[in-house]
């Protein structure tokens, strides 16, 4: 307070000398400048002893939730210091909060709602510059207190104080704010589908990314929450009807067509179709392609992987998911190469026919899905595995070579047994397997037909199967 005195006397003695000086007087036949207005700077409040007291007080009272207590004082510092301390707005949310739920009277609810929001405008104006909490930080705090205090008279508001707050802040946005954008937008929406649809993806993508961001941050004590949020913010886009695909479809034909040349987009819309299952579409296959030129990744090559599928070229789909698995491989996200691997596998029995082929692929992918410690997923590609073993015929088809080729069905059923032990997910689809292929043993009577080749209680089935099995 020292410093602050020697200035005032400092400024009171210059006053005299200022008033005594005379302007110049304008030569004669000139015109008189205009005057020109001093420019106002507005001066930091004075922080007061007073004021130090009263945080003091209004503070200690919210500590024991005193909120009628705290107000008196509080108000006083908000209205009279309120550079004082940060605690005027952490703690003013928590008195205006508590203040506005246990009053009934309209007006004062109303005057405590407007309180509300030009609280988060003056915290800006005096601690904006926080590091910690800078301004960006801040208008997620007046985008939640919009939907606190007008629910959805303000939503507009809410959503631009959320989505200024959540891109300036990135991964380290508040999750209730993200979580709230979603909200918000979803609101917007069902308000106004035919204008707001893009919005709402745009909204969508922003926050669960972020949120995925948080969650996959392995130094984040909250990561399980943040993975949680971002589980509620896609149930909400999946139930919003904004994923449909020929919605989808509607919105970005014309960003597909204009920005060939624009990765950015292009990824963003392969990204956004692949979230919401919608990869058999046309807008897909063209925006992976296109960005399959400009930069390969393991999304694009998928993309055109399906298109090529989609196509009857099934060769050249497997090629593209072995360039996907590549990819991904170097990105490490491993989940994405055990679909990649199995989506092959299941091309090459399906429509190539290649069964040793298909089983290379489905075996990587089971090995794959073990590394992360997932069972599900592993059943189907075990399924894969039975079925191109009872697909195979290893024998010549002559009267020993029929009996020998009913072998196969042993390790084909071996391959559906295990798929249901270890995923139960397929087990319905594995039972119905096996009780086909269960059937098409070799009998008693043509096994002692053949006491050489069944004269033990397991049985080798070779070819490129190569495996042993137990003699049913």
């Amino acid at each position: 307070m020292k410093f602050r005195s020697l200035v005032v006397v400092a400024l009171a003695a210059a006053i005299p000398a200022l008033a005594c000086a005379k302007p110049k007087q304008p030569k004669k036949g000139a015109e008189e400048a205009p005057a020109q207005e001093e420019a106002v700077v507005e001066e930091e409040p004075t922080i007061t002893e007073e004021c130090v007291v009263n945080v003091s007080l209004f503070h200690e009272s919210v500590k024991n939730k005193m909120y009628a207590d705290a107000y008196g004082p509080w108000w006083e510092t908000y209205t009279t210091c309120p550079n004082a301390n940060k605690s005027i707005y952490t703690d003013g949310a928590k008195i205006v909060e508590a203040l506005y739920q246990t009053t009934a009277d309209p007006a004062e609810k109303e005057r405590l709602a407007k309180l509300a929001i030009e609280m988060q405008d003056k915290r800006i104006k005096y601690f904006g510059n926080d590091p910690k909490y800078p301004k960006a930080y801040i208008l997620g705090e007046k985008g939640l207190a919009y939907i606190d205090f007008y629910g959805e008279a303000k939503l507009e508001e809410a959503r631009a104080c959320l989505r200024e707050s959540a891109e300036a802040m990135g991964a380290k946005s508040k999750m209730a704010v993200l979580k709230s954008l979603v909200d918000v937008s979803y609101a917007l929406y069902k308000q106004d589908k035919d204008n707001k649809a893009e919005q709402l993806i745009s909204d969508y993508e922003l926050a669960s990314n972020l949120l995925g961001d948080q969650a996959s941050d392995p130094n984040n004590k909250n990561a399980d929450i943040a993975a949680k949020q971002k589980d509620y913010v896609d149930n909400i886009f999946a139930i919003s009807g904004v994923a449909d695909c020929s919605k989808l479809d509607e919105l970005y034909w014309d960003d597909v067509r204009d920005n060939v040349n624009n990765l950015e987009v292009l990824q963003k819309i392969v990204k956004l179709y692949k979230r919401v299952r919608c990869t058999e579409s046309d807008i897909y296959f063209s925006a992976c392609e296109a960005a399959h030129k400009l930069q390969p990744t393991d999304e694009s090559a998928a993309g055109c992987a399906s298109m090529s599928a989609k196509k009857g070229d099934y060769e050249q789909a497997v090629a593209y998911y072995d360039e996907a698995i590549k990819l991904a491989m170097i990105e490490d996200e491993l989940e994405d190469v055990a679909d990649y691997q199995y989506n092959a596998a299941f091309y090459c029995y399906n429509n190539l026919k290649k069964y040793q082929e298909a089983r290379k692929y489905a075996l990587a992918s089971i090995a794959t899905l073990n590394s992360l410690g997932q069972n599900k997923g592993q059943g189907r590609c075990y399924i894969i595995i039975g079925m191109c073993y009872a697909a195979t015929q290893l024998y010549p088809q002559d009267a020993k070579g029929r009996i020998l080729n009913k072998t196969v069905y042993w390790v084909a059923v071996d391959k559906f047994v295990k798929a249901k032990q270890v995923d139960p997910s397929v087990e319905a689809q594995a039972s119905e397997f096996i009780n086909s292929y269960s059937k098409y043993y070799p009998t008693k009577e043509e096994r002692f037909d053949l006491p050489n080749e069944f004269s033990g209680s397991t049985y080798y089935v070779g070819g490129w199967i190569g495996e042993t099995t137990s003699i049913r």
